[in-house]
């Protein structure tokens, strides 16, 4: 994100004429200043959608003014409208949930130590105790909540858990290979934020073993899928995907080694996207101003 400090307005609402020029012109009438722009109307479900980046220095009055008077503009637009306003002078919190496999979690904290994500890493919260070293290196909070065997003990853990992340109330809950379903009741807390990394290019290849199961089929093409956790496991709204070619000589040891260079890019485009308000959901789908 620039330096320069920011507000940032998302709007979904009921596609009708004159919703660009009500922002546009709420904005002005405050001597707001446009520095980015997006809008999408989709025909199908009869929609609209839009992400506004203001310079906070144009406008007379602080970001909780701000969404006073927006929520004014978004009442006008109907009462289906959901909306949110954003200051990138505070910065965001993610939790990171893992387990054994380090490849995401040494890319996001190589990310965040670099600045190269908008974010405050608050703490990571693994099954195992294997990743303790790498995160505590980088001056990050690990905890280690056990997973015992049998239904009983892990919904105490998950309980434990979700008191332990819900604590930081972080903007972003990051599955960077957590390998570990989560449970309903914690799917619909973290409804839109939590970010799951799937290594496949969905909907091809849910759940375990998507490696073992594209060798099996002679894929040409694997990949990732960054997407939004629901409790229909790996079905939650596709923030972002990408693919590699592979070919009739690629071992299983090939694609996984391949696949995981895509989920390291695929997952940190997601979380950035997330994080800067670039990802509005509706319904199962999402639309991304990138």
């Amino acid at each position: 994100m620039p330096s320069e400090r920011r507000y940032v307005i998302t709007l979904t609402c009921p596609d009708t004429t004159g919703i660009v020029a009500r922002i546009a012109g709420f904005l002005a009438g405050a001597g707001g200043w446009i520095v980015e722009a997006g809008y999408h109307s989709d025909v199908d479900s009869g929609w609209f959608f839009t992400r506004q980046v203001v310079r906070a220095d144009s406008l007379p009055f602080e970001v909780d003014e701000l969404r006073r008077r927006f929520a004014e503009v978004a009442a006008e637009l109907g009462g289906q409208a959901t909306w949110t306003v954003t200051d990138t002078g505070v910065p965001k919190r993610a939790v990171l949930l893992v387990s054994k496999e380090m490849h995401c979690l040494h890319d996001l904290l190589g990310r965040v130590a670099a600045g190269e994500l908008p974010v405050k890493l608050e703490a990571v919260i693994g099954n195992h105790d294997a990743l303790e070293g790498v995160v505590r290196a980088h001056g990050v909070e690990f905890h280690h909540v056990p997973f015992p065997a049998g239904p009983d003990g892990k919904a105490a853990a998950f309980a434990e858990m979700g008191q332990m992340v819900d604590k930081y109330q972080p903007d972003a809950v990051v599955l960077a290979r957590f390998m570990q379903i989560l449970p309903p009741w914690l799917c619909e807390r973290w409804a839109g934020r939590a970010l799951n990394i799937h290594h496949s290019f969905l909907p091809s290849f849910v759940g375990a073993r998507p490696y073992h199961q594209a060798h099996a089929r002679g894929v040409k093409l694997i990949g990732a899928t960054c997407h939004y956790v629901t409790a229909d496991l790996d079905a939650g709204p596709i923030v972002e995907q990408d693919v590699i070619r592979v070919d009739h000589g690629d071992t299983v040891a090939d694609m996984v080694r391949r696949g995981r260079d895509i989920e390291r890019l695929v997952l940190a485009r997601g979380l950035r996207w997330h994080l800067e308000d670039r990802v509005l959901v509706h319904g199962n789908k999402t639309v991304v101003f990138r």
